[in-house]
């Protein structure tokens, strides 16, 4: 069974909404001795669609998602900003391999009371290999003071996509929602 490789959108692979949809890996990380409650304002930067990665669709949705989820948690865009909003996409082809193997008529069996089979029922094993191409994607968010110019949160999302999702938007803004949703640390969940 081979399935055709889907090389499109990988921030898509992060979406949870749908049973349909792959399921999101997030990992965070910030610098610890970053004092977040200082930062109030944002903008989103160098969002731009990388040719064979993302196309430009997908670039405006994933900003509009950003910026949408950093509103909610109180940031004010700004062109000023204390902190840059950048996203990155990592999209690598894969391929998984599995392989049943079948022991129809090999050999006998035992019995507590002697050996049973064999001759006749003597054959071999039938191993079939299944090849299975998917997309491994990744979307990583990373926040970076601007007074420092170092990196202060970062949010990586990971998924393995193998179909087009119905509603990209959709797809995305849960996506990054989930991404962003330790963003940033210690916030109290409502």
């Amino acid at each position: 069974m081979k399935r055709k490789t889907l090389s499109i959108i990988p921030m898509l692979m992060l979406g949870l909404i749908y049973s349909c949809s792959p399921t999101v890996k997030v990992t965070t990380d910030y610098d610890h001795a970053a004092n977040f409650s200082e930062y109030k304002t944002f903008a989103v930067y160098d969002l731009k669609a990388q040719e064979g990665q993302v196309n430009q669709l997908n670039v405006d949705r994933v900003t509009k998602a950003i910026r949408a989820e950093m509103i909610a948690k109180g940031f004010t865009e700004s062109s000023n900003p204390d902190l840059k909003v950048n996203a990155v996409s990592i999209l690598k082809n894969k391929q998984s391999v599995s392989a049943d193997t079948n022991f129809y008529g090999y050999g006998g069996m035992y019995r507590p009371y002697g050996y049973w089979g064999g001759g006749a029922m003597m054959g071999g094993a039938n191993t079939t290999f299944n090849t299975y191409d998917y997309v491994d994607g990744s979307l990583v968010i990373d926040i970076v003071s601007t007074k420092t110019q170092k990196l202060v949160w970062q949010g990586v999302g990971n998924a393995q996509i193998d179909s087009k999702p119905d509603n990209p938007e959709e797809f995305i803004n849960n996506s990054i929602k989930k991404i962003l949703e330790g963003f940033p640390p210690g916030l109290v969940k409502k």
